[in-house]
């Protein structure tokens, strides 16, 4: 990944850089890696991520009708 400062302007670089990291996911494999997860911890928030996202996408179709 490469990111040019042009005319000095560090604060926009740096914003740039961490909307790249965040979309290629290497911010969110930064944050797994910090402790280790038990394949079964794993396994129960992916669940848990999935019925929220349900969840959500319910609210917002009932609130489109």
């Amino acid at each position: 990944m490469e990111i040019i400062v042009r005319n000095n302007n560090v604060e926009k670089a740096l914003r740039l850089m961490k909307r790249k990291m965040k979309k290629n996911g290497i911010m969110e494999e930064l944050r797994e890696r910090q402790h280790y997860m038990k394949p079964s911890e794993k396994r129960r928030e992916a669940k848990k991520r999935g019925i929220a996202r349900r969840k959500k996408e319910q609210r917002i179709a009932e609130n489109n009708r």
